[in-house]
């Protein structure tokens, strides 16, 4: 047998079971390492679905749609045991610990909804050039709600616990726990999530604004079950007190927690999200390392600071802290997110223009794709043009933007060669959407039209003389009504020859001859 034989395609394997390093098949009967899709995929780089196979089958074939299946299963998993271990009464050896209670919880969770529906709104809207689908924002919010506080409350409970035995069962060991344990265990928990996502779809996150969205929803969520805890406490105790109504104190709790403070743990995560969104677009792989646990180390002092002012400062204190540290520094990190916003527009346009010059993207694209308020004119002009031309519209812009951000990440050099195939993929659909989707919005919206009902007139016309409804009658007694005919005033009726109306006959008529 030749060697030849060998390298056939349609040669069929060897039988038997080969031993030791040989296990491996040549080449031809391996994966080819040039494949496209397989160098997509070492990329990160989506992979373009066959259009020749049905939506539902294209669904069950992505690994997300699998992902988001099977944390659904576990965010569920994990909020009965949290249910279980927070709301009824535990038994233990020394006794029985009083848990929430089945009436706290309801009350508990409006409070801190009204803290976090409009805290996630204000995040999913914030990321509007490169939005992430939905199953990111439910699996990092739900994260942070269901996986990070229960870990967290384990481990800090567990470490407040080994606290008070070492020391003695001082007072003061609960503070420690607050402040040198629940910062890094809390922060570690919420970020835990933003490092799965960095690795399951680091080509999709492209930039400091996702990473602020990201963290900013994790937080969020994992406020939001926090808040509920703290609430449904304040409101057992107040049950058990004399002189303080549940409801006075769960809402003075809501005063401070979920309104003056209500920044605190989006604000401590987001900075995790920013060291994560600069070590994933930098080249060097210094950065690439230290960016995450700078942002992460700076997380975890933040959240210490706050929780050693709360925990010793009070009055007068307390109040300078809050005006002079903590809101400059929220109002710092929504300057920083502004502006990064900006620069999201500069940077799509930048990249877009070489495209232009190219002569592979229309010069009167470039402007309108990388303008927030033009593209959001954009969509409000296609909704009122059919269902079409609006998901039309939306894959346009999304279309652009992943090629300008595409063009970016080959510059830096962390796409390879793989990105060209990706480049004529998006270079194809923008052809193919630029005739039917709306780029550059012109005039008001197709608003669409009310038909007016015909109405009865209020009132009646005024009197005139005689005409087919009697003296006094309203309906009009020549062409025309109310404008009267040229040479006679209104109101007035014709007189002598001109109330006789003659038709035209041929004067030189007459009798046929007989």
């Amino acid at each position: 047998m030749s060697a030849g034989e060998l390298t056939r395609p349609d040669f069929p394997a060897p039988t038997g079971r080969p031993s030791g390093r040989s296990r491996r098949l040549p080449l031809p009967f391996r994966r080819d390492p040039q494949d496209p899709r397989r160098q997509a995929a070492r990329n990160g780089l989506p992979i373009p679905p066959d259009p020749r196979e049905p939506l539902p089958r294209q669904l069950l074939r992505k690994r997300m749609f699998w992902l988001t299946v099977v944390m659904l299963v576990v965010y569920a998993t994990l909020l009965v045991l949290l249910y279980q271990q927070i709301v009824p009464d535990q038994r233990t050896r020394t006794g029985i610990v009083p848990g929430l209670g089945e009436e706290a919880v309801p009350l508990a969770a409006k409070y801190a909804a009204i803290t976090l529906i409009p805290l996630s709104l204000l995040f999913v809207i914030t990321d509007r050039f490169r939005p992430q689908r939905f199953w990111v924002w439910f699996m990092t919010l739900g994260w942070g709600a269901c996986v990070a506080t229960l870990i967290a409350a384990q481990v800090n409970t567990w470490a407040a616990g080994y606290l008070s035995i070492q020391g003695d069962g001082d007072p003061a060991s609960a503070t420690r726990a607050a402040i040198y344990v629940a910062p890094w265990v809390e922060e570690a928990c919420k970020a835990t999530v933003l490092f799965w996502l960095a690795i399951l779809m680091r080509y999709q996150w492209v930039s400091r604004v996702s990473g602020i969205v990201l963290a900013g929803l994790s937080g969020a969520g994992f406020a939001f079950t926090e808040n509920i805890l703290y609430y449904g406490r304040a409101y057992h105790y107040a049950s058990q007190t004399i002189g303080v109504t549940p409801d006075q104190a769960i809402q003075e709790l809501f005063w401070l927690r979920g309104v003056k403070t209500f920044f605190g743990h989006p604000l401590f995560t987001s900075m995790t999200g920013i060291g994560l969104a600069i070590g994933m677009r930098s080249k060097s792989k210094v950065v690439r390392v230290v960016a995450p646990l700078a942002g992460y180390c700076a997380a975890a002092f933040l959240h210490m600071s706050f929780n050693t002012t709360a925990s010793l400062a009070q009055g007068t204190q307390l109040v300078i802290i809050y005006l002079a540290v903590a809101l400059p520094l929220v109002a710092g990190v929504v300057i920083f997110t502004v502006r990064q916003i900006f620069r999201e527009g500069r940077l799509i346009r930048e990249r877009l223009t070489d495209y232009a010059r190219m002569g592979w993207v229309p010069t009167e694209w470039v402007v309108p794709g990388s303008r927030l308020r033009t593209r959001l004119r954009a969509l409000w002009h296609a909704l009122f043009l059919g269902p079409r031309t609006l998901v039309d519209t939306v894959l346009l812009q999304r279309s652009l933007t992943e090629l300008a951000y595409l063009r970016d990440a080959m510059t830096r050099g962390l796409v390879d060669r793989a990105g060209l195939e990706r480049e004529k993929y998006l270079l194809a659909r923008l052809r193919r959407l630029g005739s039917s989707g709306v780029l550059r919005p012109e005039g008001r919206a197709a608003y669409p039209r009310l038909r007016r009902r015909a109405t009865a007139p209020v009132g009646y016309a005024p009197a005139a003389y005689p005409g087919p409804a009697g003296i006094g009658g309203n309906y009009p007694a020549y062409p025309g009504y109310p404008a009267p005919p040229p040479g006679q005033l209104p109101g007035s009726a014709p007189i002598g020859p001109a109330a006789v109306q003659y038709s035209e006959v041929d004067p030189e008529w007459k009798p046929p001859p007989g």
